[in-house]
């Protein structure tokens, strides 16, 4: 999957996410140090247990922490994290199921951006992309030619090898 490239300087308006987001009774906020447990359970819960020790690494870089949680009826209904692979890097992020096309996929996605904007980059690299539509029609990201499997190649490697490893064997 590809890498891909967000002008920060030139982020569209949020403002009708924001609205949508309000409308369904949900609610984006920065993490705090508290939600990490809690986190990491959903992230395992409804993703994979890598993203969920990707999206440690937000809490492990100072204040404030790099990322954002969504939230419906005291839930979490979503996560976005920021600078936890690599610096200048988005996500990993996701949406519960039942919330997907509730806009807070785009809320969460603005406020990372917002702030990797407000750290003084220019551009925002989205790693290893699965949804390009989403993130082309949402921001105007822009898929990064060669990019793929880029940083991640190890990743990739080491995750064939691991499933080689506790595959069962056949008779």
């Amino acid at each position: 999957m590809p890498d891909m490239l967000v002008r920060l300087y030139d982020l569209p308006d949020s403002s009708p996410y924001d609205r949508r987001i309000a409308e369904a009774g949900i609610t984006v906020r920065r993490m705090e140090a508290w939600d990490r447990v809690a986190l990491r359970s959903f992230i395992a819960q409804h993703f994979t247990e890598g993203w969920a020790t990707e999206a440690d690494f937000a809490f492990n870089g100072g204040h404030p922490v790099t990322g954002f949680v969504a939230v419906k009826d005291g839930r979490t209904a979503g996560f976005a994290v920021y600078e936890c692979s690599r610096r200048n890097y988005f996500g990993p992020t996701g949406v519960r199921e039942d919330l997907r096309g509730s806009g807070a996929g785009a809320v969460l996605l603005f406020r990372c951006l917002e702030s990797m904007r407000e750290m003084g980059y220019g551009y925002a690299i989205i790693g290893w992309v699965g949804p390009a539509a989403f993130y082309s029609r949402i921001c105007g990201a822009t898929v990064i030619e060669g990019s793929s499997p880029g940083v991640y190649a190890d990743m990739q490697s080491e995750a064939a090898a691991r499933r080689a490893d506790t595959a069962p064997e056949s008779n």
